[in-house]
């Protein structure tokens, strides 16, 4: 059983209009972040929990059972493409698996060499609504 996942109607609406452009066809991650889409419970930015990452939030998470720890900022795909290797695009496997978490859930995630992994969430560094911060892009 997957985890609940929570959007913000803004980061919900710029998906889906992402994925109904062009520029998503043929993009591998795009039918998985689609499906994410569907099964998502969506509020106002306003009263989205403080422990949900959001688009532009940075995120601390590992792959269990394994200690290492990754932190990343989830991205737009055209951010995602700056220099600064701290982002990770939302239409790579990772970053569709990772959208919507609260801290503490574990997803099992399918990566493209088709091994499943499990991602779990273990601290929110940054949420763009938390901070108030702009939420544009």
């Amino acid at each position: 059983m997957q985890p609940r996942i929570i959007l913000s109607t803004l980061d919900y609406d710029r998906l889906h209009a992402l994925l109904d452009s062009p520029a998503t066809r043929g993009v591998a991650a795009a039918d998985s972040l689609r499906l994410e889409l569907d099964r998502a419970d969506v509020l106002e930015p306003a009263v989205l929990p403080p422990d949900v990452v959001s688009m532009n939030s940075t995120v601390r998470f590992v792959f269990d059972p394994e200690p290492e720890e990754y932190e990343y900022t989830l991205s737009w795909p055209r951010d995602a493409e700056l220099t600064d290797k701290a982002r990770i695009s939302v239409f790579t496997p990772i970053g569709a698996a990772l959208l919507g978490l609260r801290v503490g859930d574990a997803i099992d995630w399918m990566v493209p060499s088709g091994k499943t992994v499990r991602l779990r969430v273990t601290e929110l560094l940054l949420q763009p609504e938390r901070s108030g911060a702009e939420l544009g892009q």
